[in-house]
This record gives structure tokens, C-alpha cells and sequence, in this order.
């Protein structure tokens, strides 16, 4: 069997990805992301641009002081002044790279350099023996490879390797490639340069049609051994190939790419994490590996498979990349096995009659809120385990006011399978709907105390409402009701309260509530 070859990951997120409209970062930012990528352990950083600005110079030039392991890369154009700028920035890393770049299509050959393509071709063999004279490794991009004549890419690709390119990197600049169409680029690239053999080929990959990943995969299957990438694929205009998914997908698909990487994959959600936290940029919930939904399941079909197996529904584990483990989200499409298994971990052990109350009262929720937290379980939970006979049961409110009037309300409950109907009208609307309860079940209270808050987060959050009510006689009642309504849960916990009455639930004044 083949051995598996290692595939270089060159991060050119404070490069690249610095590039994104509203990404840029500070010295003391760019720092703090080169030292999370030492502990991903990346191969290679592309640390900057030197030239296009001072702050860019002393950033690149700060890496190179203090980063050790990587290495440190600058890029340049292939201009001396470029390549002199590269140069000193880079010239304090114990691993240092020049990275030079010129166009070679027609299309860049004839609009932005306006120079034929022998004048091209001595352009990028002068300026890689010249960069050569400050360090040995040096990298050269032909701009827009993947829009460049065949023949005249592989032209520049001898040509360079001969004047001492180590590494030569085929960019897709403007995300125009196909990945069979940048497959046949490498394959013929390999078929057609007599020394190829001496640089390793390098892909960079931009995400204008979403194949960034895709096509730089394709390369890797064809003989590239270097992929440049960015954390969370930012970058220029659609972004660039994302490290995250380029790593995983090696990683998972060893069988196929027989390849491998040397990144440690269990820091790729907090170096995802830190980068989006510094530029700014938000990760889409279903950005694959880093993406909050990545690891996340609703469905009641992929929930039930994962409890009986993760390999089921995933074919990561979230530990390998730095999430604790899968997370079941509790919705409207999560089913009983899911949910008897959150309530499992959250201590509860409910009888079959039970369960199912309390299945019922969840999945009437997830109808009313997308979310389900542990917090509204409980809640659930603790209202079926308490044990009170529902003498009474909530059914509807309708409640009429306006700022300055007298709210009026109809109260409808029902008691032996029979819905009685009340109105009436208070102070507020709470006491409003707390008479016309007192007159449905003629049981008479006094409120002592009204709690609200919030048990989950959100617009649909869950509210809870805990009442304190005197019944006389010393009969002083604690009372519970939630719902995504305040006013709905304000009625149920006040009826919850009547209910312990009628069940004999109650306690003396000054004695532990209830």
C-alpha cells in the first residue's frame, strides 16, 4: 500500500484573510491569532504584505520576532522594492519564506501589466533569484493560473523551479475554476514540467462559485502537496479555501485522499472562535465543522440513530475538532427517545404516565418556541412530578383594555370535561383574570406575592410566574405557571395555587412554601 503523504497547510488568514471587507486587525490582534495557529499547528504562515502599508510591515516583521515553529512567510510582488521589504520583515524568523507573485493571463497580461509573456516570464525568473538572495525558500505565484494558457503556465513553472522556487502555487484568483477543470490544471502541470519534481506544488483556491474546498481537493488528489487557507475560509470578496474544512475532510477521507495533515484539529473551534471574535465576521450556524449547527441534530430520525449510534448521523466526532461532544436540539421535530434521554440527564426519573404528560406539554411548547432549553424542562417536569390534581384546567383568555380603561377579561377553564366561562374586570390585567377564576372555582385568594422571570433567552423565551397566594384559614399556597404568554403564565400559576387547595397542598403561615 501507498504511503500516506503529508499535505502542507500554508494559513494565510492575516494575509487573505485580512482582506475581507471589515476583517482588519492590529498588530496586538494579528499576534494573537499567529500564536493560536502555532497551537494549531499550521506549517506555514503567511504573516502579511509587507509593502502595501507600515502597520502591515511592523505586524509581519513582529511575527517573525516572536512566532517560532511556523513559517513565517511575506508576500511581495516581483519588484525588487517589494522584495526588499519581504525580506527585512521576515528576516528575524527562524523559519523564513519570500513569497512572489506575478500575473501570467492573458486577461491580466493585457489589462493590468500590458507586457507580452516573454516579458512576463523573465519578470518572474529575475524576481525569484532575486529574493533568493535573502532566504532559501521561496514561493512564486503565477496570478490567475487558473485562467492562464496551459503551455505558458507550465512554461513559468519550469522556469521558476529552475531559478530556485521551493514551492510553486497554482492560484485560482477569482474563483473561476472548475474542480475537474483545475484537476486536468495539476495532472497536466505534472505531465508537462520536467522539474517538477524539485518544488512542491502548491493550490490557492478563492471561493467566488462556492468550490474552493472542492477544487483544492481535486489538487491534492493530483499531486499538490501545499494548500493555502484561512480560519473560517475568509478573505478577499467570497473567501478563500477554509482551513477547518480542508483539514477534515483529508482527515475524514483518509481512505480516499491517502494523505494527511500535521494540524492538531482539536483547537479548530477556538482558533474558528478567536478569528471571528477579532474581524468580526460572524460563522453562518451551518458552516461546516465550525458551524454552531455542525454538530447539532433536531430531527427525531437523526435523534434517535445518534443515541443508538453516532456513526449514524455523523461522521466526525465533535471532540476531534474542539466541540464537547453533540448537542440534541430539543424542537418541535425531536421525538421520544431524545427527550426521555435530556430528561435522564437532567436527574428526573419519570413514571410512563408521567412521561408522557410531560412529552405532551413539550411538544405544545416547540410548537410556540423554536428552542427548548433545560431550563423549560424542568419546568415541565416539575409541574408533572408535583402532584396536584388538576381539578381545574386552564383553556383560553381573551383580554380587552387600553391605556387608561379598565381591562376586562374572559376567563375560560374547564372541570369534569366541562369548560366554564367567566368575565370580568380589576385594577390590571393579572387581577383581572385572577376574579374571574375566583368566580369560576368560588375559591377566593389574596395575593401576597408576584414573581416573573425569564427562564430561557430570547423573544420566545419561556416566562415564569410564581405566586404567593392566601386562601384564609392559614392556608397560604405557592403557585407555578409558565408559558412563552406572561399573561397566560401569570393565569396558570395563580391556578396552579387554587388546584393545591382543592388537593390539600398547603401550608401553614411562616411555615416552608410549597
Amino acid at each position: 500500500m501507498k504511503k500516506k503523504d503529508k499535505i502542507v497547510i500554508y494559513d494565510t488568514t492575516l494575509r487573505d484573510g485580512e482582506q475581507s471587507p471589515g476583517a482588519s486587525m492590529n498588530i496586538k490582534e494579528k499576534l494573537e491569532v499567529a500564536r493560536q495557529l502555532v497551537r494549531l499547528n499550521v506549517d506555514a504562515i503567511e504573516a502579511g504584505f509587507p509593502i502595501s502599508s507600515p502597520g502591515d510591515f511592523e505586524a509581519v516583521k513582529g511575527i517573525a520576532s516572536e512566532i517560532n515553529g511556523p513559517i513565517i512567510s511575506g508576500l511581495a510582488r516581483s519588484l525588487k522594492k517589494d522584495i526588499d521589504c519581504a525580506a527585512e520583515a521576515v528576516k528575524k524568523a527562524k523559519r523564513k519564506r519570500i513569497h512572489v507573485f506575478l500575473a501570467t493571463s492573458k486577461i491580466h497580461m493585457k489589462y493590468k501589466l500590458k507586457k507580452a509573456e516573454e516579458e512576463i516570464l523573465s519578470q518572474a525568473v529575475e524576481a525569484v533569484k532575486y529574493a533568493k538572495k535573502f532566504c532559501k525558500d521561496i514561493e512564486f505565484s503565477p496570478e490567475d493560473a487558473s485562467r492562464t494558457e496551459s503551455k505558458f503556465l507550465a512554461r513559468v513553472v519550469e522556469a521558476v523551479v529552475k531559478a530556485g522556487a521551493t514551492t510553486v502555487n497554482i492560484p485560482d484568483t477569482v474563483g473561476y475554476a472548475i474542480p475537474g477543470e483545475f484537476a486536468n490544471t495539476i495532472k497536466y502541470l505534472f505531465e508537462n514540467v520536467s522539474n517538477i519534481d524539485k518544488a512542491v506544488i502548491s493550490v490557492h483556491c478563492h471561493n467566488d462559485l462556492g468550490l474552493a474546498v472542492s477544487n483544492s481537493l481535486a489538487a491534492v488528489i493530483n499531486g499538490a502537496r501545499q494548500v493555502e487557507c484561512t480560519v473560517n475560509g475568509i478573505g478577499e470578496r467570497a473567501g478563500n479555501c477554509s482551513i477547518e474544512e480542508i483539514v477534515m475532510g483529508i482527515k475524514t477521507r483518509g481512505d480516499y485522499f491517502r494523505c494527511y495533515t500535521d494540524v492538531k484539529t482539536e483547537e479548530i473551534i477556538k482558533t474558528s472562535r478567536l478569528v471571528s471574535r477579532i474581524t468580526g465576521i460572524v460563522v453562518q450556524p451551518n458552516k461546516a465543522v465550525v458551524g454552531e449547527n455542525a454538530f447539532a441534530h433536531e430531527a427525531g430520525i437523526h435523534q434517535d440513530g445518534i443515541l443508538k449510534s453516532r456513526k449514524t448521523y455523523e461522521i466526525m466526532k465533535p471532540q476531534d475538532v474542539g466541540v464537547e461532544k453533540t448537542k440534541l436540539v430539543l424542537g418541535k421535530h425531536s421525538g421520544r427517545h431524545a427527550f426521555k434521554e435530556r430528561i435522564k440527564s437532567l436527574g428526573f426519573k419519570l413514571s410512563d404516565k408521567d412521561f408522557e404528560k410531560a412529552f405532551s406539554r413539550f411538544k405544545i411548547l416547540s410548537d410556540k418556541k423554536k428552542t427548548i432549553y433545560d431550563e423549560d424542562l424542568i419546568t415541565i417536569v416539575n409541574d408533572e412530578i408535583a402532584e396536584i390534581k388538576e381539578v381545574y384546567k386552564f383553556q383560553t383568555l381573551n383580554i380587552s383594555y387600553k391605556t387608561g380603561d379598565i381591562p376586562k377579561v374572559s376567563v375560560t377553564l374547564e372541570k369534569d370535561k366541562v369548560k366554564i366561562a367567566k368575565d370580568a374586570s380589576g385594577d390590571g390585567p393579572v387581577d383581572a383574570i385572577y376574579k374571574a377564576i375566583d368566580k369560576i372555582t368560588k375559591i377566593k385568594g389574596s395575593l401576597l406575592n408576584y414573581g416573573i422571570h425569564s427562564v430561557t433567552e430570547g423573544k420566545d423565551a419561556l416566562g415564569e410566574v410564581i405566586v404567593k397566594v392566601d386562601f384564609g384559614s392559614g392556608r397560604i399556597v405557592n403557585g407555578r405557571g409558565a408559558s412563552t404568554d406572561i399573561v397566560e403564565a401569570s393565569a396558570k400559576a395563580y391556578l396552579n395555587a387554587v388546584n393545591k387547595v382543592i388537593s390539600g397542598k398547603t401550608s401553614r403561615k411562616r411555615s416552608r412554601l410549597i
